[in-house]
Order: structure tokens, then C-alpha cells, then sequence
């Protein structure tokens, strides 16, 4: 898996851990009265967990780690070279290809499109 895989890996898993830790306090949090007006809120069924095991710590400690992982990541991206005018002039240069291949797509597009255009008139005339 090459770095950019790695850092958004790290990225979902963040993100993942965060998205749980939100859902684990919406689940655990007692219910609060908005209004007077309104009943009583019931309080929400007790769960059944493990007393060793504490999923807060562990994800708080997933959650710790994984800022470190991609620091690491990050720091073993190789430098670019030339610094950032050598960065525009290869982004001119890729641009330029692209350009170039894009023009030669056209063309293959206009030529299928002509040639699909004689067989479908052909085939139109033989039926």
C-alpha cells in the first residue's frame, strides 16, 4: 500500500473512531427534560459491559495513536525537488500532455462519431 493509501487509512480510522465516540455518548448519555411541559424522560437501559473492558479508553487511546502514525506517514513522503517552481514547471508540463492527449481523444471521438454516423445511415438505407 503506497503513503497516500496509508494517510487516508489513517484519516477513515479517525474519523471512525470519532463518529463511535459520538454515537457511544448520544447512547450513553441520560436524557435531559427540554420543557417543563414535557413528561419526565425515562432513563435509558443500563448495558451490559464487560467491567474490563472500557471501550472509551480504548478508543481514546486509538484515537491518541493515530495523529502519530500519520505524522510518521507524512514525514517519510519523499521531498519534492527543485522546490516550488520546479513543482509549476512540472505541473505545466503534465498539463501540457494532458492537453495534448486530450486533443488526439477528440479526434478519435470525431472519427468513431463519422464512422458510426456512415453505418448507421447505411444500415438505415439497407432496412
Amino acid at each position: 500500500m503506497d503513503a497516500i493509501n496509508q494517510l487516508q487509512e489513517k484519516v477513515n480510522t479517525i474519523a471512525t473512531i470519532a463518529f463511535t465516540t459520538i454515537g457511544m455518548l448520544q447512547r450513553d448519555t441520560p436524557p435531559i427534560r427540554i420543557s417543563p411541559n414535557y413528561p419526565e424522560a425515562r432513563p435509558a437501559p443500563a448495558l451490559d459491559l464487560n467491567p474490563n473492558q472500557n471501550p472509551t479508553l480504548d478508543s481514546d487511546t486509538e484515537f491518541a495513536k493515530q495523529p502519530k502514525l500519520m505524522n510518521a506517514l507524512v514525514a517519510a513522503l519523499p521531498l519534492s525537488e527543485g522546490g516550488e517552481a520546479a513543482q509549476l514547471k512540472r505541473i505545466a508540463q503534465l498539463q501540457a500532455e494532458n492537453d495534448a492527449a486530450g486533443q488526439q481523444l477528440e479526434k478519435q471521438l470525431e472519427a468513431a462519431g463519422q464512422s458510426s454516423e456512415k453505418y448507421v445511415q447505411i444500415e438505415h438505407v439497407t432496412i
